[in-house]
C-alpha cells in the first residue's frame, strides 16, 4: 500500500540541500527527487540499501573503465553516474522518511572512497594496458591522492571554523553573563538561512569589531526617542535590515543586528503601543540585540567581485566551491572517459581542484584573522573592568 508522502515541491524543501554542488543541482536533483519520492511512496527501501546499490554500480563502472576501449569507457561513464545518483539519494531519502543513521552516514562515506580508488585503479589501469604508457600509472596515483587529500582537507578545516566559533561563543556567553551582553549569531549562518540574501552589501553590514555595550533600563521616552537609530525597519534584502543596525558600533568583525529576516526589530512596536494606548511605567528594560560575528569579513573586502559572483550563485542553489571532490570526479570519471581524453580531463580536473583547494587554504588564513581580531575585542572590552 502507498504511503502517504508529500507533493513533489514539499519533497524537495526536505530534501534538497540549501547550498549544494552545481553539478549535483543541475544534473542530479531533477532526476534523483522525484526517484525518492516515488521509492519513498511504493517501496520500504532503507537509505543504506541505497548506499549498497551505488557502490555495486560504482564497482560495474570500474569493471568497464577497465576494458580500455571508448565504447566501454562510455558505459562506464554513465554507469559512473547513475552510481552518483543513487548516493545522492540514499541521504535524500533518509531525511524525506527520517531514517537515517551515524552508521549510514559512516557507510556512505567509506563506500565513496573506496568507489574513487577503485574506479581510478580501473580506468589508468585500462588505459596503461591499452597504450603501455606509465603516465597512466602515474595518473591513478594522483587521483587517489587529490581525492584523498580534499577530505582530509575539509575535515581539518570544518575542524579549526568549528573551535573558532566554539571559542567566540564561549568569550560570548562570559560577557553576557557579566555585563548583560548581546546574544550572538555569525554572519555566514545568517547568509545560509537566507540565500536570497543582498551579499552586495555584505561587507557594509558589519561595522568594524567592538562589543556591543550592555542594554540597561531606560525611561520610556528615552527608549521612544531612540527607536529610529535601533529599530529595523523591512528592507528590499535581509542583508540591508542587519546594516540598519546602531550607528555607533565600530569593528572590524562584531556588530549589533537583527536577524536577518527583515523583520522590526524586537520590542520596536510594544514600546510604540505602549505609548499611545497605555501610559508608559518609569522604566522598562531593553530588548537583547544580536551580535553578529563575520569571520570572512577580510576576504570579502579583499573580493568584493567574489561577493557578487556568491550572490548569484546562491540565488541559484549552487555553493561558491566550483570545482570540489564532487566536481573532480565527474570530469576524471564521466567527461574524460565520455570523450575519449582521459589524460586531459584528469590534468584540468585536478589543477582546478588544487586551484580552489588553495582559494580555501587562503580564505581560512583571512578568517583566522578576523578570528584574532575577535577575540582581541572581547580582551579589550573587559580590560578596564578587570583593571
Amino acid at each position: 500500500m502507498p504511503r502517504d508522502i508529500p507533493p513533489l515541491a514539499e519533497v524537495r524543501r526536505i530534501t534538497e540541500k540549501k547550498r549544494d554542488a552545481w553539478w549535483t543541482v543541475m544534473l542530479v536533483d531533477p532526476v534523483a527527487t522525484p526517484l525518492v519520492r516515488w521509492i519513498a511512496k511504493y517501496t520500504r527501501a532503507t537509505p543504506n540499501q541505497l548506499t549498497w546499490g551505488a557502490f555495486l554500480v560504482g564497482l560495474g563502472s570500474a569493471a568497464c573503465f577497465a576494458q580500455g576501449d571508448w565504447r566501454w569507457l562510455l558505459l562506464g561513464a554513465v554507469l559512473y553516474h547513475v552510481s552518483f545518483i543513487f548516493d545522492c539519494m540514499d541521504g535524500k531519502l533518509a531525511r524525506l522518511t527520517g531514517t537515517g543513521s551515524v552508521f549510514g552516514a559512516w557507510l556512505d562515506f567509506v563506500f565513496d572512497r573506496i568507489r574513487v580508488l577503485v574506479c581510478s585503479v580501473a580506468l589508468m589501469g585500462g588505459q596503461y594496458a591499452r597504450t603501455d604508457d606509465v603516465l597512466y600509472l602515474w595518473l591513478a596515483l594522483a587521483v587517489a591522492s587529490l581525492d584523498a587529500l580534499r577530505y582530509i582537507d575539509s575535515l581539518e578545516i570544518f575542524k579549526i571554523r568549528h573551535g573558532m566559533r566554539k571559542q567566540i561563543k564561549a568569550r560570548m556567553r562570559a560577557a553576557r553573563k557579566a555585563e548583560n551582553q548581546a546574544e550572538l549569531a555569525f554572519m555566514e549562518d545568517l547568509l545560509r538561512e537566507n540565500p536570497e540574501a543582498d551579499l552586495e552589501t555584505d561587507r557594509d553590514t558589519v561595522a568594524p569589531l567592538e562589543p556591543v555595550a550592555p542594554l540597561e533600563a531606560a525611561p520610556a521616552a528615552s527608549a521612544m526617542e531612540a527607536t529610529p537609530a535601533t529599530s529595523v525597519t523591512p528592507a528590499a534584502s535581509s542583508l540591508e535590515t542587519a546594516s540598519a543596525a546602531p550607528a555607533t558600533s565600530a569593528a572590524p568583525a562584531l556588530s549589533a543586528t537583527s536577524a536577518l529576516d527583515g523583520a522590526s526589530a524586537p520590542g520596536t512596536a510594544a514600546a510604540t503601543g505602549a505609548a499611545t494606548d497605555v501610559p508608559a511605567p518609569a522604566s522598562a528594560p531593553a530588548r537583547r540585540r544580536t551580535a553578529v560575528v563575520d569571520l570572512h569579513q577580510e576576504f570579502r573586502r579583499r573580493f568584493p567581485w567574489w561577493v557578487r559572483c556568491r550572490n548569484f550563485l546562491l540565488r541559484h542553489r549552487i555553493r561558491a566551491h566550483l570545482i570540489s571532490g564532487i566536481e573532480f570526479q565527474m570530469g576524471v570519471f564521466i567527461i574524460g572517459p565520455a570523450v575519449d581524453a582521459v589524460v586531459a580531463t584528469t590534468v584540468v580536473s585536478g589543477v582546478l581542484l588544487l586551484i580552489f583547494e588553495l582559494a580555501i587554504i587562503y580564505k581560512l588564513l583571512l578568517s583566522t584573522r578576523d578570528f584574532t581580531r575577535t577575540i582581541n575585542s572581547f580582551e579589550t572590552a573587559t580590560a578596564p573592568v578587570n583593571s
